[in-house]
């Protein structure tokens, strides 16, 4: 590689003639040409820019070094696949729940050519979208009627401007939460054009103050799961139950967002006993809506189910076009509920299966990982703590267990070197010490995280 210095803006080589070196084309060849070109000329822009002020030593060496770079930057920005050994399952940033394969085999043979997505295949003319997964949804949750939109900020919107527009909510101010990406309970009410009426106080929130607060001017009264922070202390919350019994008083719809949503019982998994949806349903709600990435353990999508006029309602309003899920979203979801349907979610859930992986077997394959390493200085295998994430249960710790670096390794520099690899490798930082979480981490990927261990530890 050359190391001719450049000392003046006509010493700069031309864009095509970079694109076109042999020293750079296997660089060049990992994103679209146009992309490569875009990344090029950025560079030496931002070369002949430090050219002026003359505090940097510009080489042609260093600007291919800095095109190699930002190529190989901009192709990590591409969906790709990670080891989660974070100890979070549901992680917001890597995709929340993990999905399985076979569902996503089943979808590809549905969805690959042409198929009956709108189209009534007993009557031979246009039909409803998504009208089994409709009503998988319904019989699952036990409810009358149920539809599906894009996510569940999304179900929350169209229920409000459905329900509520010029209206008033009725909200507890200690369930006006933020969701993921900064969204909050009352911006999402403004932009419904809802009107917001919080009642009771940050802690403590009686029946009283939800009855003294309905008026003719009363669309609904709403309540939001706490489902991503705890309250402690001198607390009290209304219960769905009482709020049902009051807006059937009034003739007030009552909703209830769930948030995470969750299907089957999860003492015996989780050690902590939350809030079905079943339960939802049976105590009245006319709509209960919650998120399809969460804990039902699939893929982006908010789900509603309720009473059968309500949600009728809902599919009448014109924004529920714009919310609409596509064929590939519909197929898994309608295989991924007849799973449920059929029988026990751990077989073939995938969130399920890594949740239900008890303590001792990752201490097994966390004592395999050594093992296979040649039980190395300064590599542990210790107890941890993990969780289900997503926003769900935030105070429930899951017994996990990890693969320790001590004091010698830099946390920083682990977790930057971990992140480098192909396949990424994505842990924590604990007590000044990188941690490999193996909660997440599936058996199929042990093979990858050992030789991941093995490269960054030399």
């Amino acid at each position: 590689m050359a190391e001719k210095l450049i000392t003046k803006l006509r010493d700069f080589p031309a864009v095509e003639e970079l694109l076109q070196r042999t020293s750079l084309a296997a660089t060049i060849v990992l994103v679209p040409r146009p992309l490569a070109a875009a990344l090029v000329k950025e560079v030496i822009a931002q070369a002949k820019a430090s050219l002026k002020t003359k505090k940097v030593k510009i080489t042609e060496a260093s600007i291919e070094r800095d095109i190699t770079r930002a190529i190989v930057g901009s192709r990590r920005q591409e969906i790709t696949p990670v080891i989660n050994a974070t100890g979070i399952v549901i992680h917001t940033n890597l995709g929340r729940a993990p999905l399985a394969a076979e569902l996503f085999d089943q979808v590809r043979d549905a969805v690959a050519g042409f198929g009956n997505i709108e189209y009534d295949l007993a009557g031979g003319a246009r039909g409803g979208r998504g009208a089994a997964c409709e009503r998988y949804l319904a019989l699952l949750s036990q409810a009358e009627s149920g539809v599906v939109v894009n996510n569940n900020a999304a179900a929350l919107l169209l229920i409000l401007n459905s329900l509520a527009n010029r209206k008033e909510v009725i909200i507890s101010r200690g369930e006006l939460v933020q969701i993921g990406g900064g969204f909050r309970i009352p911006d999402i009410l403004k932009k419904s054009g809802a009107r917001l009426r919080e009642v009771g106080s940050t802690n403590i929130t009686t029946l009283e103050d939800y009855q003294d607060n309905v008026t003719e001017r009363t669309g609904m009264i709403l309540k939001v799961h706490k489902s991503n922070f705890m309250q402690a202390g001198f607390t009290e919350e209304v219960a769905v139950g009482p709020l049902v019994e009051l807006g059937r008083k009034f003739d007030v719809p009552v909703v209830n967002d769930l948030g995470s949503g969750v299907f089957i019982p999860t003492k015996k998994i989780l050690g902590h006993v939350e809030p079905t949806v079943q339960q939802s349903v049976k105590s009245g709600a006319d709509l209960t809506c919650f998120s399809g990435d969460k804990m039902l353990g699939g893929v982006q999508s908010g789900l509603i189910v309720g009473r059968k006029a309500v949600v009728e309602k809902l599919k009448r309003n014109p924004i529920f076009r714009t919310m609409r899920l596509d064929k590939i979203m519909v197929a898994f979801l309608e295989r991924l509920l007849r799973v449920y349907l059929d029988g026990d979610p751990c077989d073939h859930v995938r969130l399920w299966q890594i949740l239900a992986v008890p303590e001792a077997t990752l201490y097994e394959r966390g004592r395999q990982i050594l093992d296979e390493l040649g039980q190395p200085d300064g590599l542990s295998v210790s107890a941890t703590s993990a969780y289900v994430g997503g926003g769900a249960l935030p105070e429930t710790r899951l017994p996990s267990v990890g693969i320790v670096f001590d004091s010698k390794y830099r946390p920083t520099a682990m977790m930057r070197d971990f992140r480098a690899l192909e396949p990424p490798v994505i842990g924590r930082i604990e007590d000044d010490r990188y941690i490999l979480d193996l909660k997440a981490v599936g058996e199929n990927e042990m093979t990858a995280l050992i030789r991941a261990i093995r490269k960054v530890t030399g």
